[in-house]
């Protein structure tokens, strides 16, 4: 199984340095946002524990922590809406993931059924209006 680093010893290291050493939050999470790598488009936010995190890396398949189930599950297991990982990133103090993924199944990253989770917008007015693709 992959080895996640310990915390480097400074905040040049975590910033400018070469080693990852992911920040989890005190829930032992860390937010990971993916996007469809042939459209840039953003499809979902979700989080990872470590062995998510670790699975994700062992398999090139993305995996993630759900909160409201508190189980580990690999993105597209019954779906079929499978994410390839073809990129990790982690910003610059590694407290957030950004994954470049290309998509299996139906193309669609939403529970709902939708490419994308972002299919809303927020109008002048306060309201949401849903996107004109139906992404």
């Amino acid at each position: 199984m992959a080895q996640l680093a310990k915390a480097p010893a400074s905040k040049a290291d975590v910033e400018e340095g070469v080693v990852f050493a992911p920040k989890f939050d005190a829930n032992g999470l860390i937010v990971c946002i993916a996007t469809e790598a042939a459209t840039r488009d953003v499809l979902m936010v979700a989080y990872m524990n470590e062995i998510a995190l670790e699975k994700t890396i062992e398999t090139g398949f993305a995996h993630y922590w759900s909160r409201s189930r508190r189980e580990l599950w690999r993105k597209g297991e019954t779906s079929g809406q499978t994410q390839r990982v073809l990129s990790l990133r982690v910003d610059c103090d590694q407290d957030a993931l950004l994954l470049e993924v290309e998509v299996g199944g139906d193309g669609k990253a939403c529970h709902t059924g939708r490419k994308s989770c972002f299919y809303r917008a927020l109008d002048g007015r306060g309201a949401l209006v849903f996107s004109a693709d139906g992404a």
